[in-house]
């Protein structure tokens, strides 16, 4: 099963950029959706997650306030806004479909990841 992330680009910090998540109904419908991070050098760090529904949502203490995320269910896609670009936050960024109905912050919670997108942000 397969997930596609899209919408990384180079932007100036203080920027924005709009990250989207798209997949097949069967990987979606009942499951929560988490976004990631890697950058060069480091491990991957979770950067939010929303429940099945759109109902709950939860991020990183370093992207609050900042980003945001939403879910379409009838166009099985998942958006994470983000806001106030930093250069710390360039990095790869992941989506990934959970296990479970509610996201967790660990990685090894979900099952299906896409191949990421790039997000660079300059100063």
């Amino acid at each position: 099963v397969q997930l596609q992330a899209s919408g990384g680009g180079l932007v100036q910090a203080g920027g924005s950029l709009r990250l989207s998540c798209e997949s097949s109904r069967r990987t979606f419908s009942n499951n929560a959706v988490g976004w990631f991070r890697q950058a060069p050098g480091k491990e991957r760090e979770f950067v939010a997650t929303i429940s099945w529904n759109g109902g709950i949502t939860s991020f990183a203490d370093s992207v609050k306030g900042r980003f945001s995320i939403s879910r379409d269910r009838a166009k099985y896609t998942v958006t994470l806004q983000m806001n106030s670009l930093k250069p710390e936050d360039t990095a790869v960024y992941y989506c990934a479909a959970s296990r479970y109905s509610i996201g967790a912050t660990s990685p090894h919670t979900y099952v299906s990841w896409g191949q990421g997108t790039q997000v660079t942000v300059s100063s």
